[in-house]
């Protein structure tokens, strides 16, 4: 910590459930991991908080309690952990540093440099290899939150904007989009899985395509300047809104609205409308592809004016007391709050700011702030060994747990039987009471069997 800010390393936002987007947010920094859950617009509850090592990716499996952690100490090692346990589920070694983990129920995608390799979240076996990628130094993909329609994404070039559309269930590729002719800067697929928005190096044109054949649907202006770094793109949770953040100081909202209703005109009107109508629609055939595209790309319903630029930060839409919210989370250490009045459009009101780093708010709020006290749980800090990195990229990554040999199947997720299991304390049997299958939810015995049902509450309860 600096000039009493907080520097981060990493921040993401959880991904969404079925039905409601998770309020949480993960942060890394060079001294351990911190986990957040924005219960209210004034209320950013600290969940959890791990001091060990420099983090460089933390990422939460929706509102659950699983977490994958990469550190800078080990940039080729990924941790599976269970905080709400405190323990360490798995790890995993690769031929080469992590750029990027994405995940839903279904799949756990690990980005390196030029491959992919996902996982089957259940048992974290390695299902499929995708290798030979374009470059991709920044690790840019994104995996579809619907784990119906469970798409990855990620770069087909490193020179143009091409987008490869992989069916992670199917393990198939689905289509190449030509999106942009520079290079990719940011993607985002929409929570229904069925869109994802683009935005390349220059910054300036963000578009919208349909996954399944590839189509333009939107094609919003994001501004004028041409030199802009595109930091996040995000959908609403209805795929209504998407909105994008940049290097600048401005975050635009932009509507998707499939339904664009054309106000009717006295009939005085009508005939000077539609001569001008007509006369804009024929010179369209003679003016340059640019010139009509500018004519036909959307503009920003609303947007925020930032007090930092040129910080590398992250934003989203969610629906918090009711209310539909922008969060913006900054590198600095701060996370802020607008309120979206998406019927009056235009500039966004700052409702909150709230602090990263444990301490009291610094900037006034219209209501109170109330300081609450935070009970904070600590991953044991036992040594591990990390496994020896012996394997070359064709024999895929190298897999270590924290049990004995005998009680582990090749590239297997293999749990610590707790003292006393969530489905038994639910239940209501103490932990010497309770039963072999209770304690077995995850048995090693039948790899058909899920390792650990991601849908069941009482197996990775919400803790917000």
């Amino acid at each position: 910590m600096s000039n009493g800010t907080l520097e981060l390393k990493y921040f993401s936002f959880g991904t969404a459930g079925k039905k409601v987007l998770s309020r949480s947010l993960a942060v890394g920094t060079k001294t351990g991991y911190r986990l957040y859950s924005l219960s209210s617009v004034d209320n950013l509850d600290q969940i959890y908080e791990n001091e060990s090592e420099d983090i460089c990716i933390v990422e939460r499996l929706f509102s659950s309690s699983l977490v994958a952690v990469v550190s800078l100490s080990s940039p080729r090692k990924l941790r599976v952990c269970h905080f709400k346990k405190g323990n360490e589920i798995c790890n995993y070694s690769y031929s080469n540093t992590i750029l990027g983990v994405k995940l839903n129920r279904a799949r756990l995608v690990v980005c390196l440099e030029e491959s992919l390799y996902i996982h089957n979240i259940h048992d974290m076996k390695v299902l499929h290899t995708i290798r030979d990628t374009p470059p991709n130094p920044a690790g840019l993909c994104c995996l579809s939150t619907n784990s119906d329609l469970c798409y990855l994404a990620y770069p087909g070039s490193s020179t143009t904007g091409e987008v490869q559309i992989f069916d992670a269930i199917n393990l198939q590729s689905v289509s190449m989009i030509s999106a942009h002719e520079s290079p990719l800067a940011a993607m985002a697929i929409s929570h229904q899985g069925n869109r994802i928005a683009t935005a390349s190096e220059r910054g300036t044109v963000i578009r919208v395509f349909n996954i399944s054949d590839g189509a333009k649907l939107y094609e919003f202006r994001r501004g004028v300047k041409r030199c802009v770094s595109i930091c996040s793109l995000a959908f609403s949770i209805d795929g209504l809104y998407l909105c994008s953040s940049s290097n600048t100081e401005t975050v635009h909202v932009f509507k998707l609205d499939d339904t664009k209703e054309i106000p009717q005109m006295p009939d005085e009107q009508q005939s000077w409308m539609s001569f001008l109508s007509k006369a804009v629609t024929a010179s369209a055939n003679y003016l340059p592809t640019q010139v009509t595209d500018v004519f036909n790309q959307g503009r920003a319903v609303a947007s925020i004016h930032l007090p930092f630029q040129g910080l590398k930060n992250i934003c989203t839409i969610v629906m918090v007391d009711k209310v539909l919210r922008l969060l913006v989370a900054s590198s600095h250490g701060y996370l802020y709050v607008y309120n979206l009045d998406m019927e009056e459009g235009g500039e966004c009101t700052l409702w909150r700011t709230h602090r990263l780093d444990g301490q009291l708010d610094v900037v006034d709020s219209p209501k109170p702030i109330k300081l609450k006290e935070v009970n904070t749980t600590k991953l044991d800090k036992t040594t591990k060994t990390e496994s020896t990195i012996n394997k070359k990229l064709d024999t895929g990554p190298a897999v270590d747990t924290n049990h004995m040999t005998e009680d582990c199947l090749d590239y297997t997720l293999s749990v610590a039987i707790p003292v006393g299991s969530y489905a038994g304390a639910l239940r209501g049997h103490p932990p010497s009471s309770q039963s072999d299958a209770e304690n077995h939810v995850d048995s090693l015995t039948d790899v058909s069997e899920d390792r650990f049902n991601l849908n069941d509450d009482s197996e990775f309860p919400p803790v917000i």
